[in-house]
């Protein structure tokens, strides 16, 4: 009994006392709704899965860096917005831009970049279709007058694409008969003209196919063809000596690329 007249129950926590059956009865419920914890096991770098998922992380990263230095290789260059034939004036208003990815810079400096300045009076020397990149070589000035000379050439002294809008050198080689006689002519200079007159002459370079109809004369051993080009006014001066030699001369024609 305690100061305040109420029995009290001590446990006895001698040496050796054994529990009561209720003490133990609450420690089993206790241990019965605690399971006994454990300890989770970490899981290391060398679990496949994080070693995939760092593999796929790498990739999309490479991915995406080559794919933002590709874009920044492209060149914006100028196109022909409409079909432009050769000779015609070529204006702001007949070109469009487009990025392109070249090769290396040597190739992209054949086209014309995109905001480049037109000079006076530019004209196309060749055809350029429309979408097509406007190569620097296509671009030329529009001579003040051209003359129109028309030529009867063998067909096979024609190249085979040559068309109106090619760009053409006109060569004359003297015939035999002429040769000889300007060998008689200048036989009091040891001969030798008449071997230099043998020589093929060029009497026209850099001139503009005007017309080319694929339509000629065969009633002779080869059939022949009728080709008019443009003669510019830098070249008028040297016309009277190139007619002259074309009406004693056969005519061949090379194409410029």
């Amino acid at each position: 009994m305690n100061a305040f007249g109420n029995r009290s129950t001590v446990a006895d926590v001698r040496p050796g006392a054994q529990p009561s059956a209720g003490s133990s009865a609450g420690a089993g419920t206790s241990a019965a709704a605690s399971p006994a914890a454990r300890r989770a096991s970490r899981r290391t770098w060398r679990d496949p899965r994080l070693v995939v998922g760092l593999v796929i992380v790498a990739a999309s990263v490479l991915l995406g860096a080559r794919l933002f230095a590709a874009a920044d290789d492209t060149v914006r260059v100028t196109v022909a917005r409409v079909d432009l034939p050769a000779g015609a004036p070529v204006g702001p208003g007949d070109l469009d831009t487009r990025d392109v990815r070249f090769g290396d810079q040597e190739l992209a400096d054949l086209y014309l970049p995109a905001g480049a300045a037109l000079p006076a009076g530019a004209v196309l020397i060749r055809d350029v279709v429309a979408g097509e990149m406007v190569p620097r070589a296509a671009i030329g000035r529009q001579a003040t007058t051209l003359t129109e000379v028309p030529l009867s050439v063998a067909a096979d002294a024609v190249p085979r694409d040559v068309h109106a809008g090619s760009v053409v050198d006109v060569w004359v080689t003297p015939r035999p008969e002429a040769g000889a006689q300007a060998g008689d002519q200048g036989g009091g200079l040891g001969g030798g003209q008449g071997a230099s007159m043998a020589e093929s002459v060029l009497v026209f370079d850099d001139v503009v196919v005007v017309d080319a109809p694929r339509t000629g004369s065969a009633l002779g051993p080869s059939a022949t063809r009728q080709v008019v080009v443009g003669v510019p006014d830098e070249q008028q001066d040297r016309l009277a000596t190139a007619l002259a030699r074309l009406a004693t001369g056969t005519v061949l024609l090379t194409e410029r690329g």
